[in-house]
């Protein structure tokens, strides 16, 4: 079974097409990339399946349930996590704060003011986990607000993981960010996706990550979709070089 069919999707308001009649499948284990010129409906479409937004028509299946008109609370319960373009994390907090809260959340302690010793354990135990996964361990007790532009997507990546998802999706996650940065992040996405089998759907602009991290590309432009393929199929799709990599270039 599909871990996520979009099907026939579109996204109006008022007159403005923002979305339309889009459709994509993501496979369990697969990592997607998103990509197409600015305006091109990219952030819509993830709005859509994040439940930020509702469709104006088509549908949203997840694990082979309909979605559509879930809250995005309900989807994150469900499985689906994301973090934004602009970084979304708490930088007057430590970035071990960050990560125990996202755990706290997962583990549904949310609305609790006091924690039993095993479940504090627990926790801490999961904030050290994530911590060595994200290569953060050495700046965990600073201030996120203190730490570069990568390490702090890198503590919202994983506060996204926190919450335990079977589907992530990155919004731009190397946006803004020079080569070391843009490479050590690309190297923790292609960790997730292989070590803890995560499925990845990501909206990037740099060819060189989608190129380097995706199984499959979905183009689009103008609202709709313009292509899909692998990256080899992408790369000598001629209206994507005219529409989207020609310029880039």
């Amino acid at each position: 079974m599909s871990l996520l069919k979009v099907e026939n999707v579109s996204k109006r308001f008022g007159e403005l097409v923002a979305v339309d009649n889009v459709s994509m499948t993501v496979e369990p284990g697969e990592l997607r990339a998103v990509i197409g010129p600015n305006g091109a409906g990219k952030t819509t479409f993830f709005n859509l399946i994040s439940g930020f937004l509702t469709q104006t028509s088509g549908r949203i299946i997840f694990d082979g349930d309909d979605i559509s008109n879930q809250l995005p609370a309900r989807r994150v319960w469900r499985g689906i996590a994301r973090t934004f373009q602009i970084t979304e994390v708490f930088p007057e907090l430590t970035t071990r704060e960050n990560l125990r809260i996202a755990v706290e959340v997962a583990a549904g302690y949310r609305t609790k003011t006091w924690l039993s010793g095993n479940a504090d354990g627990e926790i801490k135990a999961r904030v050290t986990d994530l911590l060595d996964m994200s290569g953060l361990v050495e700046k965990a007790d600073r201030l996120v607000g203190e730490l570069s532009h990568g390490d702090q997507r890198a503590t919202e990546i994983m506060m996204a993981l926190a919450l335990k998802p079977r589907l992530l999706l990155l919004d731009e996650p190397t946006a803004g960010m020079g080569d070391q940065e843009t490479y050590d992040i690309t190297q923790l996405i292609r960790k997730l996706h292989k070590d803890q089998k995560l499925s990845i759907v990501l909206i990037e602009h740099d060819m060189r990550v989608v190129f380097h991290l995706a199984d499959r590309i979905m183009v689009l432009a103008e609202g709709a979709m313009l292509a899909e393929g692998t990256p080899q199929e992408i790369a000598r799709n001629e209206a994507v070089q005219e529409a989207y990599l020609g310029k880039a270039a």
